[in-house]
């Protein structure tokens, strides 16, 4: 995260950011590296989250599937989110088209929730898995943001199927 970060920087010092599938931490210090005292970082996840110990870093232990999620981490923010970074992952089968199509399950979810809590021209990334579901979810995603691409983080594996999804400037969409 912190490379993508880097090269299109979509999280800058002073950002809300909304961390989903946040457990055991690494993208949360992250984002607080990057947003400083001023911003804010909550981090959203099933399992519990061992505190960072900064004022505005939070935790909220909650499922992206539950149906109050939105509500729930609203009630946490201050303010709009300015992004929302997903690394949440299915547990794997093993067997591939079920993997993907839950990998895609869930970065449609964390797409719901972004769209719903942040604010125009917010910056979205999440994490996917390569297959024939991806081009379908990067359309659902070009919908949303002026800005889409897929990032391939050198510290990810080069085997991997793994891929991040990377959504700049969010439009706001009438009827939301």
């Amino acid at each position: 995260m912190l490379e993508a970060t880097k090269k299109y920087r979509f999280i800058k010092s002073g950002d809300i950011v909304v961390d989903l599938g946040a457990a055991p931490g690494g993208w949360m210090q992250a984002a607080r590296k990057i947003v400083g005292e001023k911003g804010f970082v909550l981090g959203v996840d099933f399992r519990f989250i061992e505190p960072l110990g900064f004022p505005n870093v939070q935790t909220l232990i909650d499922d992206i599937t539950n149906s109050q999620i939105i509500e729930n981490i609203r009630g946490v923010l201050p303010r709009a989110a300015d992004v929302v970074i997903s690394d949440v992952s299915p547990n794997i089968s093993g067997v591939w088209e079920l993997d993907h199509a839950r990998q895609i399950d869930l970065a449609q979810r964390s797409l719901l929730i972004a769209t719903s809590i942040m604010k125009t021209r917010g910056n979205f990334f999440v994490k996917v898995f390569q297959g024939d579901m991806l081009k379908d979810f990067i359309g659902e995603v070009k919908q949303h943001f002026g800005f889409v691409k897929l990032v391939k983080p050198k510290a990810s594996r080069a085997k991997s199927s793994e891929i991040f999804v990377l959504g700049m400037h969010m439009k706001r969409i009438s009827g939301q």
